[in-house]
């Protein structure tokens, strides 16, 4: 079947942030990003407000879920931004890096500096765990008040509301990400060595997914949790799991080859398009039914990788952000 490319740069609202993109989420209908040096956008076309979440810091790491964006700081600091402009700090660990997070859509919040992990329930109660080594990755499961950490040589699963000792996943290496299935069937790593690794976790049988030429740092599950997009690539690596295997034995569906490597992966919230975003700067949209190609941003040399995309609730309108600063609002034609 031949591929067929369509643009939609014409419905793309360029944005200039002036800063590097960490993250981008909508909050609500409102577009907001976390930028490198501090600050929180919310970038509504012709009503652009500015907050300063960390002073004089740097935003290392943003997540965004249930109409809240979270950051986390080089000053220790873990900060709530909302759609209606209110901000809240949920912690402030001084003198630490806050090294990765994860949100829960209860509101839950969980945090890590060096091998030190907190969660913080929707009170506000904070329970903590020390991990074997420094966790780099961290997500919450889906099924119960359960957070999985990626670490080195596998992972911990651990229940925050328990005395009980985490149950591991264990695999020899660095594992830099973490994200766990929708169905809560299967875990899976992004690995310092190019590859990545994953378990069914009611077994933990192992499965290893390779050959990608740099880091994957950016994974997406389809709406219906049948397929992962992955970055780190000439492509958009899709492996399926719509099996009890997932995708043992099986190879996966490569999405929008180009001379340039996949960055950031961003599946729709409801239908079988992805969006994904490259390191000169280009955004494309793919159909997985028919292969359909859909331009989205380009530049005619190169650009700044793309370090951030984001669809809203209904998937009608999609952000992206860059290392630069440089960003765009595309509102899909009806």
């Amino acid at each position: 079947m031949a591929v067929t490319q369509t643009s939609l740069t014409e419905h793309v609202t360029p944005l200039t942030l002036g800063a590097e993109v960490v993250g981008a989420a909508f909050l609500g209908r409102t577009p907001a990003f976390a930028l490198a040096d501090g600050t929180g956008v919310l970038a509504e076309v012709g009503a652009e407000q500015r907050f300063t979440l960390h002073e004089d810091a740097t935003i290392l790491t943003a997540q965004s879920m249930a109409g809240r964006m979270v950051t986390g700081g080089d000053d220790g600091r873990v900060v709530e931004l909302r759609g209606d402009g209110s901000v809240t700090e949920l912690a402030n660990e001084k003198g630490k890096w806050i090294d990765a997070l994860a949100l829960r859509d209860d509101g839950s919040t969980a945090w890590t500096m060096g091998k030190t992990v907190k969660a913080r329930d929707p009170k506000g109660e904070v329970k903590e765990m020390s991990a074997p080594s420094s966790v780099r990755g961290l997500c919450f499961m889906p099924k119960g008040y359960r957070l999985a950490l990626a670490h080195y040589n596998g992972v911990s699963m651990w229940f925050p509301n328990t005395a009980a000792e985490p149950d591991g996943l264990a695999w020899r290496g660095s594992h830099l990400d973490v994200t766990v299935s929708p169905d809560g069937r299967f875990c899976i790593t992004a690995m310092q060595e190019h590859a990545l690794h994953g378990w069914r976790i009611a077994d933990k049988k192992d499965m290893r997914m390779t050959g990608y030429p740099s880091k994957t740092r950016s994974f997406s599950w389809s709406h219906d949790g049948k397929w992962l997009a992955t970055s780190g690539a000439e492509a958009c690596i899709v492996w399926p799991f719509d099996s009890k295997d997932g995708p043992m034995g099986k190879g996966p569906r490569e999405c929008g080859v180009r001379p340039a490597r996949v960055t950031r992966v961003a599946f729709h919230p409801r239908a079988m398009v992805l969006a994904a975003g490259y390191d000169d700067g280009w955004v494309m949209l793919f159909r997985l039914g028919d292969g359909a190609e859909l331009m989205v941003h380009r530049y005619e040399d190169k650009g700044s990788p793309i370090s951030a995309l984001a669809w809203n609730e209904d998937g009608k309108r999609l952000i992206f952000g860059a290392e630069d600063g440089t960003a765009g609002l595309l509102d899909l034609p009806a």
